[in-house]
């Protein structure tokens, strides 16, 4: 991995600075898809951008705004290039933007233990409140979602989909709430 130069970790927190354009609660810093900035030249700068997946919508919207934020600190010339390897991974959230997305009402997404495939698990839509205490293992049962509102774990799915695809939709059984949770890639 190459160091990055000093302009090239200031241009990377103006690139990381611009919200997100389906989630504006957060900064595409905090949802992990900016990867990085090179200076090309003097006044030329590569970004590399990573989509949540790879049929993203907002993936144009990002990169304009990138340029636009990079064009206003002086940058002449700002080239956004989407990269698909490594894959993006909600565990690539920061811990402030879990916080963030927990403070706007949306379930942030857990915590994808192994790297690789991420299992998928058709069950029932309601959360195993029990799995909380459960001892984690390899096999166990993954952590129940809880509601961002009411902190509850009794929670159901309503929808595999919600406002975006990334998100689906429950529902709170203590405080009778709806709310968004990020799924978990």
């Amino acid at each position: 991995m190459v160091t990055p130069t000093a302009l090239e970790a200031e241009l990377l927190e103006v690139a990381g600075s611009v919200p997100d354009p389906e989630l504006p609660v957060l900064t595409l810093q905090e949802l992990g898809v900016v990867r990085s900035v090179r200076l090309r030249h003097e006044d030329a700068v590569e970004v590399e951008l990573t989509p949540t997946y790879t049929g993203c919508p907002a993936i144009e919207a990002m990169s304009l705004d990138i340029e636009r934020a990079l064009r206003e600190h002086g940058v002449r010339e700002v080239t956004v290039r989407t990269v698909l390897a490594p894959a993006w991974s909600t565990d690539d959230i920061s811990a402030e933007g879990r916080r963030k997305l927990r403070e706007f009402g949306i379930a942030p997404p857990r915590t994808v233990r192994d790297p690789g495939p991420v299992p998928l698990a058709l069950g029932p839509t309601r959360s195993d409140h029990s799995a909380a205490d459960a001892p984690a293992t390899a096999a166990a049962v993954p952590e129940p979602v809880r509601c961002p509102l009411c902190g509850s774990a009794d929670t159901e799915l309503l929808s595999r989909f919600s406002s975006t695809a990334c998100k689906a939709l429950r529902r709170c059984l203590a405080c009778r709430e709806p709310f968004d949770h990020f799924k978990e890639l």
